[in-house]
């Protein structure tokens, strides 16, 4: 069972149910014997010890009294609920009667006890005999009941028999029976006192106290005195158990056996106590005493925990084989989960160790006797080689099913055998050394230095275990290998550190090559022939130890002191080294370098300074002080220090697909291992494996995205490949690739650590004080990331002061980061975790002259970062999840009570965003509040210091019809635009001039609440299975995340609203419309940003039916729906709704969600054609209308221009003019304060959108550069974006070079300030355009490159298809015209699987067009290469074009570069009338919209074909080479008029078969 439990696959499964389940019966169990008045006496694993102490005279009665316990004990574990829950337990009785001896023993920290004499061995051998459901009595037990009152069954061959039932006369009443012997037993509570054990009445005795302590373990004392819960003592927790069996020779002998345990017990616990084990209980259960002693309990976890079980283990057998009255030692050490907690009764409870793993190692000690075995897993845990073991035959033992091999352990001390120390493996090309370049580079110019120099080099790779150092010193000795170089590989073990001259002694078999001689006869002779003409035969012998050979000993060597032979031993080696690099230089390479003992670093330090050697060596940091050679040698002038970091991401995600075999990884993979390695091989290794253990990992061929029909399940199931890198280590053919994806249903974030990692964790949770592991356990309840206030509010009892010392340490110790803001944490996050610190290990050393005094004051500095920080987070997550484990249900519930109720008051967006919710109005629609606070009590307290969203800014109700202020009657169209700009240029002047009062003095930390409250708010309520309220916040975060234009994220948290969701909705009692209507309004969203408009349409109409909003599904249907909007809309201009009251706020809840579904729907209608237009007119509408509904300043005005829009694109003139002025009207007469001030800069911002689009370059820029001006002082990173993004288009559509350059370094300024991918993306796409189509450089095309290749997997960028279509057809298009046509395929590829992802937006569109100019190049080359296929592909194309510019959402704006690429396709089709028609209509359009850029270009296309000059091959490339920078161009070294010659110029070669 705890095998089971222990192999959990999730979290919320484990040691809280295991708990239960073994308490709840052994209690029970316990609850029986004390009710019929006996008593536990020993605890032992799953078996217990009941004892009544009675006279001999009540034998008779008590043996009764005890088989009727026995037997309702039996009826305890007879019932089908635990059938129904798969718990098979069950339970066999023993019982005997006679005599015991208690024998007391220990020293004076910790005393045990255990009972022995024939009674104990009488009940041990019925126990053994019972099979399940059985009660035996032993010879003397039915000698000595009342036979009368007991039916049995003989057993066959033996004296003890099996009780059936008790044949009670009818008479007899037992409960008078049972009253009468308890009167007998002066210990057995009366009734009236309602206790099971009178002993749980004593009254406070210091001294019975202190002396009952003394058989409690020191590690539980600590627990209970530092006031931990009881629930924090128990817990499932990987261990050694070390189980010690002694047999006597006098085994009936107490008095002779009781100094044989003392002398034993005292050895023990002083082995122990060096390696922080534990004896945990002594008993005679078996034959002889037995030991169970523990390594790795609670607070006692350490470092080698395997290794120091095993070096005990041999030397508790040495010692107590020498004990005289001791006959048989026989050990058993196994690893592995066990229960290690409190187990029993309220009344009667012991802490114990329950699990497979005790049982495999008792088995081990009884089936193996008289030596050391160990099962398999500490074999291959414990670190050291192979031939410290051996392995025995496998036995059947008792009770364990597959145990595995098991070993012998020799010991520690034996006898080198030459070749076993080397490495391992060998580095081989076959197998990358990920993310190690830097590491690797290093060695090869320190190599390359030596070998032509005559001195000695030293190069360190200091590392903690997992980051791969033994694997760059296998590749190192790999690149080592050479002809004119001898390279010495050593791994060392824990061992090696005791074997003097271990290192040398390796070396020098080497160098003298006796580690390939097979006996020590050879190694003589190789010996005698190499140092005869270096050393004096008689000096021979001194080689024997050392080289295990058999020289003669002479009599001077016998009368030499061990210093002066160690002296003469080093000489010889010496000159053996000077000899031998004459001729070959020594590369000697050390892994595991701590474990060098001290006599080789002594030799080694001489060593460096006499013979040139390069030595490479591994270090892990080390807690203990080095010697002083070893000192010296850190501190050589030409030693140098390596500090391994963590890889990068991108080398996690290479090294998983090797491993696995695969050509890519899903992301969520990717995501769970990249933030659970932490960038550490060897974690991401043990990660892999759990999941492979699961089964979570499913790999199967990779579909095409062709064949592959979009859903909502798949619609971001987008894979992670490596990096080119990796690519020459697969050979997978092409079509063939393997995809690593997630078995159904699997949550990532919720699945258990692998036991490995879990154990690193504890080892450090161990090393802390208790009040430290007390504060990393309660901050494992709230996540990874937490608040300072949110940690001192669930701290138990701890003030301020004492939280921030302890946080310190912990930062110090790197548990936790702090960071004083949200952005601090976003940019941690962001950073590569790969870090390389090189440096002299000069450097690192401390003067010997240095106090403390640094140290305080680096405390002191970091004391005071803590106090100033806000958020605090997990170093690692694995540290989170092994704290949040240790808890127990009822506590971790309490706990996730407390943090709900902080955090909720806080749920809401920023004081600068006006403290609201992400969903308007959620609150209101929802029936339900965690706090029971009033809520227009929250909004009162919010006001005094919030600034107004735009859903709660109230309408100021303008009159419509009245004589408009802002546009008098007969103005024309030029007066109107000045107008529109003088307006926008006075609130400028405005905001300038009061920008205390109309500018928020803080940036939005709407993304911070997110991160740090919402999103653990809903975890927290997922925890407490508080569904409807989890629903609620998985529902605003995904708003949130929709607002901070991050498609994936909301995507992954609607999907755990969706879970929510389902499970709700089984319960009658939830019914909740308007949360579904909400849940289908958000899918519809990200399905629209997604460009999956059929699925989003279907999704939000759907909501639409939940807000009872009845949307018509016919043509007849619409046209009534249609006049009745026209009504509706001509009564709200005619301001009769003016008069009305405001809708309710749950009405109002309503209604932005119907505006939402309605604006979307009008754009998707409009990418349609034929009658959808008359769906798209009334969407429209059914926004405009609705938004008048709400009297919503901002929702009415969006909708205006919404509505402006859809006309425009359509043609119609008249109208979008019409409620264009409608809403500068509006926003007009708005008082300019709070929320007002954004809705102006969002008018601004939209118009110029729609300018651009529409081709009025011009105007676009002028209102482009107003709203530039005013997102920038309104600090909204997204919104300056997305204007500069625009203006820069449009700038440079007209070729306003300066203006252009001041726009991009403002957007290159905003990415740099606030870290914002989509301004880095807007920028290099502009900086790409610029050398395509400008003709000079800004940014080189490199730097654009890097960017794509570091960011295309970035979940922002990934998932907004358009900016990504552009840059992917912008490189294709660079490549196509180098004729570089491998790199074009790969980025027009790229770009191919974005195009269907059709939204309706400028990007997009922009993207798109680059698309088709991509493939009228790759059209060109076809025509080059005779390809059959070009005319029917140069037709198609032309129809796509055509296609393209029939899409009314589309805007005029792409039209040039249309017509223009149309003209061209029409000239290699040798089509030149078409070819004119185009041209032309390219040329007028370019003329009207002021697009200099695409003007100038025709002109250039048009002379070029129609002239008779032939192009190089290599224009374009001569072209490239030549381009001018910006700087030359600025400072005039280059004229902006000889940018047009860098135009580039598409080739004519006209199809043979022109049509």
């Amino acid at each position: 069972m705890t095998e089971k439990f222990s192999t959990a696959m999730y979290m919320d499964r484990g040691a809280e149910q295991l708990v239960d389940i073994l308490n709840y019966y052994i209690s029970a169990i316990v609850e029986k014997v004390l009710l019929f008045g006996g008593d536990i006496l020993k605890f032992a694993g799953d078996a217990l010890l009941a004892l009544w102490k009675v006279e001999r005279k009540q034998l008779n009665d008590i043996i009764t009294v005890v088989i009727k316990c026995s037997l309702e004990i039996h009826s305890l574990f007879d019932n089908k609920e635990m059938e129904e829950e798969d718990q098979d337990i069950r339970v066999k009785i023993g019982l005997s009667a006679g005599h015991i001896t208690m024998v007391v023993f220990g020293d004076d920290r910790r005393n045990h006890f255990l009972v022995t004499g024939q009674a104990v061995d009488d009940v041990r051998l019925a126990q053994n005999m019972a099979q399940m459901n059985e009660v035996i009595l032993s010879p003397n037990c039915w000698q000595l009941c009342d036979r009368s009152m007991i039916e049995i069954e003989r057993i066959p061959e033996q004296r003890a028999v099996k009780v059936k039932f008790l044949k009670l006369p009818p008479t007899f009443n037992f409960d008078e029976f049972f009253k009468k012997c308890m009167a007998f037993m002066s210990y057995y509570p009366p009734g009236q006192l309602k206790t099971l054990r009178l002993a749980c009445l004593l009254e406070s005795n210091q001294e019975l106290e202190a002396s009952l302590q003394k058989y409690v373990m020191e590690s539980i004392l600590k627990q209970i005195d530092d006031r931990q819960l009881r629930g924090y003592l128990s817990e499932l927790r990987p261990v050694t158990i070390v189980f010690v069996n002694l047999i006597f020779k006098e085994q009936n002998k107490v008095e002779v056996i009781g100094l044989a345990i003392q002398d034993a017990c005292e050895h023990i616990t002083s082995v122990l106590q060096a390696f922080r084990g534990q004896i945990n209980k002594v008993f005679m259960f078996d034959k002889g005493c037995s030991f169970l002693c523990v390594f790795g309990f609670p607070g006692e976890k350490a470092p080698n925990e395997v290794t120091h079980a095993l070096e005990s283990a041999v030397n508790i057998f040495d010692f107590c084989s020498q004990v005289p009255k001791i006959h048989t030692v026989s050990i058993g050490v196994a690893s592995g989960i066990v229960f290690c907690g409190i187990i029993g009764h309220t009344m009667r409870h012991e802490y114990t160790v329950i699990g497979q793993k005790v049982n495999i190692a008792a088995r081990m000690m009884m089936y193996y006797p008289g030596i050391v075995t160990c099962d398999s897993v500490t074999y291959n845990s414990s670190n050291l080689p192979a031939y410290f073991f051996k392995e025995l035959p496998k036995k059947v033992m008792k009770g364990v099913a597959e145990p595995g091999p098991v070993y012998q352990c020799l010991g520690l001390n034996e006898e080198v055998v030459f070749g076993m120390a080397y490495l391992k493996a060998k580095g081989n090309e076959g197998y990358p050394l990920l993310g190690r370049d830097k590491e690797i580079k290093y060695f090869m110019d320190n190599m390359k230095k030596f070998l032509i120099s005559d001195c000695s080099r030293v190069l360190i790779y200091e590392g903690i275990s997992g980051y791969g150092k033994s694997q760059i010193l296998k590749e190192i000795e790999y690149l080592a290998q050479g002809q004119k170089h001898r390279t010495v590989a050593i791994a060392l073990t824990k061992v090696s550190i005791h074997q003097n001259f271990y290192i040398i002694q390796i070396l020098m078999a080497n160098v003298l090559g006796l580690d390939t001689c097979k006996h020590y006869k050879e190694r003589q002779t190789k010996l005698q022939s190499t140092v005869r003409k270096l050393m004096d035969e008689k000096f021979f012998c001194l080689l024997n130890d050392i080289f295990h050979v058999q020289f003669p000993t002479s009599r001077e060597i016998s009368r030499m002191s061990t210093l002066k032979k160690q002296k003469q031993v080093e000489k010889l080696f010496m000159k053996i080294l000077e000899k031998t690099v004459r001729s070959e230089r020594i590369i000697l390479i050390i892994d595991e370098a701590q474990f060098v003992d001290k006599t080789s670093w002594t030799f080694m330090e001489k060593l460096i300074q006499i013979v040139p050697i390069y030595i490479i060596m591994s270090l892990s940091p080390s807690v203990e002080d080095t010697c002083a050679a070893a000192s010296a040698i850190m501190k050589n002038r030409n030693t140098t220090y390596v500090t391994l970091g963590a890889v990068q991401s991108k080398d996690i995600r290479n090294k998983t697909c090797f491993d696995l075999n695969v050509s890519s990884i899903s992301r969520e993979l990717d995501t769970y291992l990249v933030e659970g390695s932490c960038g550490i091989p060897f974690y991401c290794e043990e990660l892999l494996l759990n999941l492979d253990h699961h089964k979570v990992l499913h790999l199967r061929p990779m579909e095409s995205q062709e064949k592959v029909m979009v859903t909502w399940n798949n619609m971001f199931k987008s894979f992670i490949k490596p990096t080119d890198e990796l690519k020459m280590y697969f050979m997978v053919e092409e079509g063939n690739d393997i995809v690593c994806n997630l078995a159904s249903g699997v949550r990532l974030k919720n699945l258990s650590l692998p036991m490995s990692l879990k154990e690193v964790s504890l080892i450090q949770l161990d090393s802390m004080s208790l009040s430290h592991q007390m504060l990393v356990r309660c901050a494992a309840i709230t996540g990874l990331t937490c608040t300072m206030e949110l940690l001192f509010e669930i701290l138990p009892c701890w003030d301020m002061k004492m939280m921030i010392e302890a946080l310190t340490t912990l930062v110090e110790e790197d548990i936790f980061d702090c960071f004083q803001t949200g952005k601090e944490l976003q940019l941690a996050q962001q950073q590569g975790a790969s870090f390389e610190v090189h440096h002299r290990s000069s450097a690192l050393q401390l003067s010997e002259g240095t106090d403390n005094k640094d140290k305080d004051e680096e405390f002191q500095e970091l004391r005071n970062r803590v106090i100033q920080c806000h958020i605090i987070r997990f170093c690692r997550p694995m540290m989170q999840k092994t704290a949040y484990e240790l808890w127990l249900k009822d506590e971790k519930k309490a706990m996730h009570w407390k943090c709900a109720h902080f955090l909720e008051e806080h749920a809401h967006r920023c004081d600068r965003c006006g403290g609201s919710n992400f969903i308007p109005y959620h609150d209101f629609a929802v029936d339900f509040w965690l706090n029971k606070l009033d809520m227009d009590t929250v909004k009162q307290l919010a006001k005094p210091h919030s600034y107004q969203t735009e859903e709660e800014i109230p309408a100021c109700k303008p009159d419509l019809h009245e004589k408009s202020e802002l546009f008098p009657e007969r103005l024309s169209p030029e007066e109107i635009r000045d107008k529109i700009l003088g307006f926008f240029d006075t609130v400028i002047t405005k905001m300038k001039a009061d920008e205390g009062k109309l500018i928020p003095q803080k940036p939005c930390q709407c993304e911070e609440v997110l991160t740090i409250i919402i999103l653990p708010l809903a975890q927290h309520f997922v925890a407490l299975e508080e569904n409807h309220k989890a629903l609620y916040y998985f529902l605003e975060i995904t708003s949130a995340y929709l607002l901070l234009g991050d498609n994936y994220m909301a995507y992954v948290h609607l999907n755990e609203g969706y879970r929510l969701l389902r499970t709700l909705r089984k319960k009658k009692s939830w019914s909740q419309t308007f949360e579904l209507a909400t849940f289908y309004t958000l899918k519809g969203r990200i399905c629209f940003n997604m460009g999956q408009m059929v699925l989003a349409k279907k999704t939000l109409r759907k909501a639409l039916k939940f807000l009872n909003r009845i949307f018509p599904h016919n043509l007849l249907t619409l046209f009534f729906h249609d006049h009745l909007e026209k009504k509706k809309h001509s009564h709200y201009l005619n301001q009769q709704v003016q008069a009305s009251l405001p809708p309710g706020k749950k009405r109002l809840a309503e209604l932005y969600q119907q505006v939402a579904c309605f604006s979307l729907l009008s754009k998707i209608y409009s990418l349609n054609d034929y009658f959808y237009k008359y769906y798209t007119h009334l969407t429209a509408m059914m926004q405009m209308n609705t938004a008048l509904e709400t009297q919503n300043d901002f929702q009415i005005v969006k909708a205006f221009l919404d509505y402006s829009l859809f006309h425009q694109l359509s043609g119609y003139e008249e109208m979008w003019f019409t409620y264009e002025l409608k809403a500068m009207e509006w926003i007009y007469q708005l008082p300019l304060e709070g929320g007002a001030i954004e809705m102006v800069a969002y008018v601004a911002d939209t118009l110029g959108r729609i300018k651009f689009i529409m081709g009025h370059l011009d105007l676009a820029i002028e209102l482009g550069f107003r709203a530039h001006k005013m997102w920038a002082l309104l600090q909204n990173p997204n919104k300056h974006c997305s204007v500069l993004y625009t203006l820069s288009s449009s700038l440079l559509l007209r070729n306003r070079y300066k203006q252009l350059i001041q726009v991009l370094e403002s957007l290159w300024q905003l990415s740099a300030e606030e870290e914002h991918v989509f301004s880095k993306a807007h920028f290099y796409f502009i900086c790409l355009d610029i050398m395509l189509y400008l003709g000079f450089v800004y940014r080189p095309f490199e730097e654009c490159l890097q960017f794509i290749s570091l960011h295309e997997d970035d979940t922002i960028l990934r998932f907004h298809s358009g900016i990504l279509l552009g840059f992917y057809s912008a490189l294709a298009i660079w490549y196509a015209r180098l004729q570089e046509w491998d790199s074009f395929s790969n980025f027009f590829g790229k770009g191919k699987s974005l195009l269907s992802q059709r939204t309706p937006t400028a990007a997009y569109y922009g993207g798109a067009v680059k698309y088709m100019e991509g493939q009228v190049l790759r059209l060109q080359r076809q025509i080059e290469e005779q390809c059959h296929k070009a005319q029917d592909s140069g037709v198609q194309l032309l129809k796509n074009f055509e296609s393209l510019l029939s899409q009314n959402t589309m805007g005029t704006v792409f039209h040039p570069r249309l017509y223009h690429l149309m003209a061209y396709v029409c000239m290699l089709m040798g089509d030149g009338r078409n070819c004119d028609v185009f041209l032309s209509q390219a040329l007028e359009i370019s003329e009207t919209q002021g697009n200099v850029l695409e003007k100038s270009w025709l002109l250039l296309s048009k002379e070029w074909w129609y002239s008779n000059t032939e192009l190089k091959e290599d224009q374009w490339l001569h072209t490239v080479l030549n381009l001018p920078s910006w700087e030359k161009i600025a400072s005039g070294k280059v004229n902006i008029q000889n940018l047009q010659k860098n135009k580039f110029l598409m080739r004519v070669n006209i199809l043979d078969t022109p049509f």
